[in-house]
């Protein structure tokens, strides 16, 4: 068939201006990088590149072409993380690059929609946010959509695990994630492989992405360690904050109470950063964990010294499977999310209001920010519940009255648990939260004097580690 071919030859074509599409999950996780790497080397500028984010700065991801100066407009799920300043958010601020931030989930069904000959599609997701600021709003069965148009690019470069001459292409563990979605939505899709096979070498039914979406096939000769990278610093799970001079719960009994509110055979979504310590407390409990890069009822953290670099949910952490784990694409991921089959989603936030309003994508001093699924995850979900810690590093609450910062959705958070307390709404047509339980060693009113929303409180206000199992 003539689709295989060196990375050089693969990319040659990609001229100046031209819209490219690049797969890969998190910081690192499967980046084409020998096609990233190519196409630095070719040198074309002013490229159009959608992403759910660029990786890992420093690094062969995308990153390698903002450092290039060779990105003109970025579309994308993340564009700064809290703690770095990126060389691609220098030159959005310059003015350099113009950026749109889009939902995850919406970006891959714009992908979806474009492959499929699709001009539009109408999404829960973003109402009520920034993101459907200026598009058509559509009511449906009393609920309101926006209006999103689909993508078409001119390339996709994606990863596989194995390619055969034909194209045909297989993916392995959690790595399926965007490549599907941006391959169908290509003129040129390019597909580097782990390992190339003869045709037919691929059963038929291991075939993820079959071979009339891929134009070319190339050989990987860059990868990144992904056993070696540089760890982003987080706090450790055993951690805990000092209020007024004492300890509240630590960031593992955080999702520890967290978890013991989930009902068994619950499907359950759990977001990057402080929700993963759920993950390691419904292990011998039939409770259903979800991952937005494509994995469904997987289990616990895996060990530092024993992982498999494609079994990682969506926040990047490495997880274990346990009988019934099944993998799919981010289209998937998010069709389970958007279709209400999500008992929860339990978020991390940076402000919740009073309302019920959750804002935990953007920051002040963030260029943009990062969205990732939450939009698409809380206008799904049947429960959203918050985890946080009760106050900022520079002691101003994160329970406010009102949210100043940037909303992911209005009026959707079912549940708070910080790590000073336990706050719940009966329902969406409640107006206030009910103060329910307190960490041990602190009093109601210690609590409220660091609460920035007015609360109910509960006739008998119960001890949070009392009630997690």
């Amino acid at each position: 068939m003539g689709k295989l071919m060196s990375a050089a030859e693969a990319v040659a074509d990609i001229e100046d201006g031209a819209s490219v599409g690049i797969a890969g999950f998190g910081l690192s996780h499967r980046y084409p990088s020998t096609l990233i790497s190519a196409l630095g080397e070719k040198g074309s500028r002013g490229l159009t590149v959608y992403c759910n984010g660029l990786g890992q700065p420093g690094f062969p991801t995308g990153h390698l072409l903002a450092d290039n100066h060779q990105i003109g407009h970025l579309v994308t799920c993340f564009s700064a993380r809290p703690g770095v300043v990126s060389e691609a958010e220098k030159q959005i601020l310059a003015g350099e690059m113009t950026l749109e931030m889009v939902p995850q989930g919406t970006l891959v069904e714009r992908m979806r929609a474009g492959g499929a000959g699709l001009a539009a599609v109408y999404t829960p997701t973003g109402y009520g946010s920034e993101i459907a600021d200026g598009k058509d709003i559509r009511y449906f069965d009393g609920r309101p959509y926006v209006l999103e148009r689909a993508i078409t690019t001119d390339f996709a470069l994606i990863r596989a695990a194995k390619a055969d001459h034909f194209g045909n292409v297989s993916f392995r563990g959690g790595s399926q994630n965007f490549n599907v979605s941006f391959a169908k939505a290509a003129r040129v899709t390019i597909v580097e492989a782990e390992e190339i096979v003869p045709a037919g070498q691929i059963p038929p039914h291991e075939v993820d992405l079959p071979g009339v979406f891929v134009t070319r096939v190339v050989p990987i000769t860059v990868a990144m360690d992904i056993r070696n990278l540089p760890q982003r610093a987080n706090r450790p799970a055993t951690s805990a904050r000092q209020y007024l001079g004492k300890p509240a719960l630590t960031r593992a009994e955080i999702g520890r109470r967290a978890a013991a509110l989930l009902p068994d055979d619950a499907v359950v979504n759990l977001g990057a950063g402080l929700p993963v310590q759920v993950a390691n407390w419904v292990t011998e409990r039939p409770v259903v964990l979800h991952a937005e890069n494509g994995l469904l009822n997987y289990g616990g953290f895996a060990s530092d010294d024993d992982f498999d670099p494609d079994l990682h949910d969506a926040g990047g952490v490495f997880i274990t499977t346990r009988p019934g784990t099944s993998f799919f694409d981010s289209v998937t991921s998010f069709e389970i999310a958007r279709g209400g089959r999500l008992y929860a989603v339990i978020l991390g936030s940076y402000q919740v209001g009073g309302n019920g309003d959750l804002a935990n994508w953007a920051a002040p001093g963030m260029t943009g920010g990062g969205i990732g699924g939450a939009m698409d995850l809380a206008a799904g979900a049947r429960h959203v519940f918050v985890t946080l810690e009760h106050t900022d590093s520079r002691g101003g609450p994160k329970l406010v009255e009102r949210c100043d910062l940037p909303l992911t959705m209005p009026n959707c958070v079912d549940a708070i648990i910080t790590d000073l307390a336990l706050l719940r709404r009966a329902s969406r047509s409640v107006p206030r939260f009910t103060l329910e339980e307190i960490a041990a060693g602190f009093t109601v009113d210690e609590v409220l004097s660091l609460t920035g929303m007015a609360v109910d409180v509960a006739e008998q206000v119960g001890v949070m580690q009392e009630n997690w199992i």
